[in-house]
């Protein structure tokens, strides 16, 4: 794979330097085969320590620009007049014209005062651009080949016991194992991450010349989920002893179905439960919350005060962030048994 220009940027700068340190983290390179991220330990690393580095010298700038002295977004904001006591000084002025004077700014007004920039925004900005940014910059370009493994991981997973019982039935057809990779290989609209993997052993035997077993022990190294692993180990041990293929694709099949409904069914629980959460929280508890506040909105005295744009915050803004809140969760646990 041709590296991307910022790639090649960072790689000469600071790949020389993380060479050896890189090439020694058995996990990142682990990481990267796995999540199939088809870059070099060193240059991943330098993209990482280069694009942090990059993000704080942007956050420096911005800092500087909101803290420099005289000219920065402070200092101009705390040299406009506050608006607030606009009224107050036109009050002042009608009622005291003798004391006015054109020389100040003010007009000799007591109650002028300017802006006052908010204390807890300077001590917020400095911790965002000084720290969060940065670190989570670095933290979230660092563990993104963890991530990509553990998504491919999942992704195999899925469609795992589709794959064992695709394999059961070529197996009993006697097709033998290079034609089984063969078939998965171009079926990667149907099996999706399992036929990369099927590709690249195919690829390994007939491109690379290796023979099949060792394609496919590479193969359990590439792979990123346990299952993988374990099918994969299971028919090194299935071809090295002489077993049956058959046998070993229909007792894999029928093991990963048996998971794979396991998981739906778990997966259908919560559903049920969070349509049970939905009707209580969403549908029935507002019903009674808006009747209680139209009740004390109508009937309020002076120890129970409900103003009118509490009851309509509740309806327009706490209602549609429940109901938001529910449909995400949804979507988002739906996309994961996505296929």
């Amino acid at each position: 794979m041709e590296l991307t220009a910022w790639q090649k940027i960072c790689h000469r700068l600071l790949g020389r330097a993380f060479k050896k340190k890189a090439r020694n983290d058995q996990k990142l390179s682990d990481d990267l085969v796995k999540g199939n991220m088809p870059i070099m330990p060193e240059v991943y690393l330098a993209q990482v320590f280069v694009t942090t580095f990059a993000v704080s010298i942007i956050c420096i700038m911005l800092l500087t620009a909101v803290f420099l002295p005289d000219i920065g977004l402070i200092s101009w904001y705390e040299s406009r007049p506050d608006d607030s006591f606009a009224l107050a000084c036109y009050e002042w002025e009608y009622w005291n014209g003798d004391l006015v004077d054109e020389t100040l700014e003010s007009r000799g007004c007591p109650f002028f005062a300017y802006m006052e920039f908010p204390f807890f925004a300077k001590i917020l900005i400095p911790a965002i651009l000084g720290f969060i940014v940065p670190f989570g910059t670095y933290k979230y370009l660092k563990g993104s080949a963890s991530r990509a493994a553990n998504l491919r991981g999942v992704a195999l997973e899925k469609y795992l016991p589709y794959a064992a019982s695709y394999t059961a039935a070529m197996a009993a057809a006697n097709a033998t194992p290079h034609k089984i990779f063969k078939s998965l290989a171009l079926n990667g609209d149907i099996y999706g991450e399992i036929a990369y993997d099927s590709s690249m052993i195919y690829r390994d035997v007939t491109l690379l010349g290796y023979d099949l077993l060792t394609a496919m022990k590479m193969g359990v190294d590439r792979a990123a989920s346990p299952w993988m692993t374990e099918f994969f180990q299971g028919m090194v041990g299935t071809l090295t002893a002489g077993g049956s293929l058959k046998l070993y694709f229909l007792n894999r099949a029928e093991h990963y179905m048996r998971e794979n409904r396991t998981r739906l069914h778990e997966f259908l629980e919560s559903l049920a439960m969070l349509a049970e959460s939905y009707v209580v929280v969403a549908v029935a508890m507002p019903l009674f919350l808006i009747v209680m506040l139209v009740i004390m909105f109508w009937v309020s005295g002076a120890g129970a005060q409900m103003e009118e744009s509490t009851l309509y915050m509740v309806v327009l803004l706490v209602l549609p962030m429940l109901h938001g809140m529910f449909a995400f969760i949804v979507w988002s646990s739906s996309e994961e048994q996505k296929m």
